[in-house]
């Protein structure tokens, strides 16, 4: 089986589990935070083992934040909440999948070389596009705030962001992936480290009243 197919396979298992997750709510969801946050601590603190307390205390905010952000989005937001935190998704995944496919197709211009040189100013700008149409499109179609429709891009912005942070951990650890866990992806935190900032940032937004 080709290394795409694989990935393809574990993208959908995961994507399942997510949104049975997210649809359920409840304990269910906040077991599946608990655990992806408990995961993403782990790798982080294999990764940066003697790089200093800082960095374990760093890591432990990184893996929490998001993990609390996704709970408050799903249990505060009312009978949008389900809504709000597929939108959270659908902006992540359409990032991800959107660069990976626009780079590997149209991907001419390296966008960082030095910190992750398969990465293209052109994947960067399919992530925006993807995240921006079908984030858009979820907006409008179940009547979420509007300001939604400029978060959207913003935030695939944002997740490519911290696609590009995890590398540069990554490069300066010597590892190609955090973990092994997840077929075809790597670890817990080179699945999610897009996720990391979409979720907080969106849970910033409706505090602030922009979502």
């Amino acid at each position: 089986m080709s290394e795409l197919a694989v990935r393809a396979i574990s993208g959908v298992v995961m994507i399942a589990i997510a949104l049975m997750a997210a649809i359920v709510g409840g304990y269910y969801f906040a077991i599946l935070a608990a655990a992806a946050a408990t995961a993403m601590f782990y790798e982080w603190l294999r990764m940066t083992r003697g790089w200093g307390f800082h960095w374990s205390l760093g890591g432990f905010l990184y893996c929490l934040l998001p993990a609390l952000a996704l709970l408050w989005i799903r249990d505060r937001s009312g009978d949008q909440g389900l809504m709000m935190v597929l939108w959270v998704f659908i902006v992540t995944w359409s990032t991800d999948i959107g660069a990976y496919f626009a780079g590997r197709k149209f991907g001419k211009r390296k966008l960082a070389p030095s910190i992750s040189p398969g990465k293209t100013v052109e994947g960067l700008w399919g992530g925006v596009a993807a995240a921006a149409l079908l984030g858009g499109a979820w907006v409008l179609w179940f009547g979420l705030n509007e300001g939604l429709l400029l978060l959207a891009p913003l935030f695939a912005i944002a997740a490519q962001g911290g696609d590009l942070f995890e590398s540069k951990m990554k490069r300066r650890a010597g590892i190609k992936d955090s973990g092994d866990l997840l077929p075809g992806h790597g670890g817990v935190l080179d699945r999610l480290d897009g996720l990391v900032p979409v979720a907080v940032l969106t849970a910033a937004a409706q505090v602030i009243g922009l979502a």
